[in-house]
């Protein structure tokens, strides 16, 4: 199979229902409507469409009619390269627009999945819920959207931080704490040499870690690491240390 390089100014779309053996696909909802209503584009104009699971393919659109837009797919795109590990990101809620700078930064940092923990000391406890989940969830697609990924993170529900140790399974599970609590000696990110088959890093509140969940996390198995002596902002840690594992196992 070809793919195209030269589709980078196309607008982009998401497409759940991309029909392979037929080469159509079928848009409608909040897409449809952003295409036609706020782009203006109609039968003939050429745009980029992406299923949210790694595909993106050239398409050009055919019909609009009744709130749908009936498009023909055209040739493959390359799609941007996914992370060497998968990475989920389990992030405390944070107060006000903080979260969703989180969400849209970890998106184009190539994490597959982000969970919105609670933890003894978040603050925004009201934003984890289902709606803040729903809300997350469209950052991350104009994240996605606008970085050129193909494929969409998982945005789950908030749970709490207890929850996200109890169900930790395979994989490695990083723990970003600061240079000491409660006795725990981190260890530094770069130490990180051995690439795993996947990880997820859990990132704590704007104030901290309580000493009993660092403990907690610690015997479960999470392995607890630091960025270096400077206290990072709580919207910022998550950006650097995504970066500091893209950089040792990518």
């Amino acid at each position: 199979m070809e793919y195209t390089h030269t589709s980078a100014m196309l607008p982009r779309f998401l497409a759940d229902d991309l029909d392979l053996p037929r080469g159509t696909a079928t848009l409608t909802g909040g897409e449809a409507q952003h295409m036609t209503r706020v782009l203006r584009l109609g039968p003939g104009d050429r745009v980029a469409l992406f299923d949210g699971r790694g595909l993106e393919f050239e398409a050009r659109i055919e019909q609009i009619a009744g709130g749908a837009v009936a498009l023909r797919l055209g040739a493959p795109i390359a799609p941007a390269p996914e992370r060497k590990v998968p990475l989920t990101l389990a992030q405390a809620v944070l107060k006000g627009s903080s979260m969703d700078d989180v969400v849209r930064d970890a998106t184009m940092m190539g994490v597959v999945s982000i969970v919105p923990i609670v933890t003894e000391h978040t603050i925004a406890k009201r934003a984890a819920s289902a709606h803040g989940a729903e809300r997350w969830r469209r950052i991350a697609l104009a994240s996605v959207k606008q970085c050129r990924r193909a494929r969409v993170p998982d945005i789950e529900e908030p749970i709490s931080l207890d929850t996200f140790v109890r169900r930790a399974g395979e994989g490695t599970t990083l723990l970003l704490v600061e240079p000491t609590v409660d006795g725990v000696q981190p260890m530094p990110v770069r130490n990180l040499s051995e690439q795993p088959k996947s990880a997820a890093l859990v990132v704590g509140p704007e104030g901290g870690w309580a000493a009993g969940e660092v403990r907690a996390a610690v015997d479960a198995g999470f392995v607890p690491i630091t960025l270096g002596p400077l206290t990072l902002r709580a919207d910022t840690a998550a950006f650097a240390a995504l970066a500091a594992l893209s950089v040792i196992w990518d």
